[in-house]
């Protein structure tokens, strides 16, 4: 919840449709797979869009080709255990995303597909997300290409007017983006109850985590501050822009 409104900002009083649009498979678990648990148990429906293959996510077991095919896998039993609808993979090759006009059509495209009221990608500005780690720059990209094809791009008629001419796309606009994986949030959702969840959705992607024993105890570290001795309490934080 924000710090100055007790009402939960995601208290939308009808279902919603939520389009996540993240670089990699596992990125939608690893950034707020609390978060989207709790919508599906409110009844909301959430639908991904991968922007990667995840093709270079490992340490060489395995060729691109393979570790592609892994990892669709992977994403899928995931979303499966969050109670996702529909996952989309755009395949770009991982490591090499970038911002261009070809994927913000693309982008755009899905956009007036799903005609989500909530939109979900992470932030571009977010170099440093801690002191030890620098954060990848498909994820990066990844947020600057969606915010892009938001505005001005998904709810104008004149841009990429092949979408609307040859696909019969009609424009539409989110009415709100939630920004995942932020240094800057606005928002903190208490996920304690479906934080199982989450890490039962990352165990899928057992191409990226390692040891499964040792991964559930880095997961179990991640307590808030609130947290007590006797109840451990986790949050997942946001960026959250309304238009409307």
């Amino acid at each position: 919840m924000t710090v100055d409104n007790p009402t939960p900002p995601d208290s939308w009083a009808d279902c919603q449709t939520i389009l996540v649009i993240l670089a990699h498979p596992d990125d939608p678990e690893f950034f707020c797979g609390g978060t989207l648990a709790r919508w599906v148990q409110t009844g909301h429906e959430i639908h991904y869009c991968i922007l990667t293959c995840g093709d270079k996510g490992s340490a060489g077991e395995h060729n691109p080709e393979q570790l592609c095919n892994i990892r669709h896998e992977e994403q899928l039993n995931a979303a499966a255990i969050i109670g996702v609808k529909s996952v989309r993979f755009l395949d770009r090759e991982d490591g090499y995303l970038l911002p261009t006009l070809e994927l913000r059509r693309d982008v755009v495209r899905v956009i007036r597909q799903i005609k989500p009221s909530i939109l979900v990608t992470c932030d571009p500005t977010n170099l440093y997300v801690r002191e030890n780690y620098l954060n990848h720059p498909d994820h990066r990209y990844a947020g600057q290409v969606v915010l892009d094809a938001v505005f001005p791009a998904a709810g104008n008629r004149y841009y990429f007017p092949e979408l609307l001419n040859t696909e019969g796309l009609e424009p539409h606009t989110p009415r709100e983006i939630w920004i995942s994986l932020t240094s800057n949030p606005n928002v903190s959702l208490d996920v304690t109850d479906t934080w199982p969840i989450k890490v039962r959705a990352l165990k899928e992607h057992k191409s990226q985590i390692g040891d499964p024993l040792k991964f559930e105890q880095r997961m179990e570290s991640r307590k808030a501050e609130r947290s007590t001795t006797e109840k451990a309490f986790y949050d997942e934080k946001f960026r959250v822009l309304k238009f409307r």
